[in-house]
């Protein structure tokens, strides 16, 4: 017994020295990765809780208190809402600490890269401490997290337009024949992907005999907006080329297949209802993946004061107006501006906390006392659909505003 209390002892001891090892080893550049790394661990969890926690969370009283217990898929999505709060929680706490955040001599300065130890510590007690609240908060976030899973889908558009902006400049750059062939190549590549795919969702959405009016007008506007997106790009007064266009029509064409596949499965012109669950695990893979990746570009973005959201930081001192000694401008040296917004930085995982939420239940909507649980339905795709709209018309605005305005930067 003895050996064995010394065993666990020396266990746990190595245990917290490996973890004071590791949290010590973030660094000021690496702690944007380890905040996308506190992301992923707790889509982790709240995956593992979805699967593991709803036989425990039955017993739980102030959680189980209705007259008739509810389904098992009810317990399943409120412990990934509970998760999903805390993280949200821990996230908005740094984003209101950080606001105007500006120089790297600010004390919040040494919070935001340091401290590790202590903020895992909280998110830990935060996520716990969301299990003892009443359904009636979680209810609440729950709807809540529909507009802010909007905002941040609306974060993914624009971060794909600075992406496939940048991606053409770059290569545009180079000015050699070999790398403006392989944009003719992509810029075909995505617009026939665009087309070829459209095509399969007038089959699968748009069932002969049934009125499907309302797909059939999705499907069109998709299409319309491919061609403007050309129409435009080509243009002789817009500086820009047919990659871009052809890689947001792209997008635009998947919003409009994850929003048609998200219609009710009794609806008569989803086609794809024979395939719910398997449709429905390839699009929950999908969009986790990509919520992922856009969080991590978010993060790396933010880390250039031009980033395309990031509010830009605060110029170095110039030479002062009123003469001032030695010390005092050695001081001003020292301090030096943050090169992107905290703020703004937190906010991002905030909303992607909301946004995974939605997908890892299915952008749920928890109904009456029953416990019924719609997976998909009108919201979902409406919340899509205007997505992509929303996405037609950002990327028209990015062409057309130095035109509109050119003595403003863009």
């Amino acid at each position: 017994m003895w050996a064995a209390s010394c065993l666990a002892s020396c266990c746990a001891a190595c245990a917290c020295d490996a973890c004071r090892t590791a949290v010590s080893s973030i660094s000021r550049r690496s702690a944007r990765i380890a905040y996308c790394g506190l992301f992923a661990l707790s889509l982790i969890v709240a995956w593992i809780l979805r699967v593991v926690a709803a036989p425990l969370m039955e017993k739980i009283p102030w959680i189980n208190h209705f007259a008739h217990t509810p389904s098992k898929e009810w317990f399943e999505i409120d412990a990934v809402m509970r998760v999903s709060l805390g993280n949200f929680v821990f996230f908005t706490i740094l984003a209101i600490m950080m606001i105007g955040v500006k120089s790297q001599k600010d004390p919040r300065d040494g919070l935001h890269h340091g401290g590790w130890m202590m903020k895992i510590i909280c998110w830990c007690l935060l996520v716990i401490f969301m299990f003892f609240l009443p359904n009636e908060i979680i209810d609440l976030y729950e709807t809540t997290s529909r507009f802010g899973s909007g905002l941040f889908l609306l974060v993914q558009v624009v971060l794909l337009l600075d992406f496939v902006h940048r991606w053409n400049d770059t290569w545009v750059g180079y000015d050699e024949q070999f790398w403006y062939i392989a944009l003719f190549v992509v810029s075909l590549v995505c617009y026939v992907g665009a087309f070829a795919f459209s095509g399969v969702l007038f089959h699968f959405f748009t069932a002969s005999g049934q009125d499907c009016g309302l797909n059939t007008f999705f499907i069109t506007m998709t299409l319309i907006f491919a061609f403007i997106f050309a129409i435009v790009a080509l243009h002789p007064a817009v500086n820009s080329s047919i990659l871009p266009a052809s890689v947001i029509s792209l997008y635009c064409t998947y919003l409009c297949y994850s929003a048609l596949a998200s219609e009710p499965r009794d609806y008569e012109c989803n086609g794809l209802h024979k395939h719910s669950k398997a449709v429905s695990t390839g699009t929950l893979t999908l969009g986790l993946i990509t919520t992922v990746l856009s969080v991590v570009y978010s993060a790396v973005r933010a880390g250039s004061s031009a980033a395309v959201l990031s509010p830009p930081s605060s110029p170095r001192a110039g030479k002062p107006l009123l003469p001032v000694d030695s010390k005092e401008e050695e001081e001003a040296e020292k301090a030096k501006p943050v090169t992107y917004s905290y703020a703004f930085f937190h906010l991002i995982f905030s909303l992607a906390s909301m946004y995974s939420a939605m997908l890892l239940t299915g952008w749920t909507t928890s109904v009456g006392e029953g416990g019924k649980i719609v997976d998909v339905g009108w919201p979902s795709v409406w919340v899509r659909i205007i997505t992509c709209w929303a996405t037609a018309a950002l990327y028209i605005w990015s062409l057309a505003a130095p035109i509109l305005f050119p003595d403003r930067e863009f």
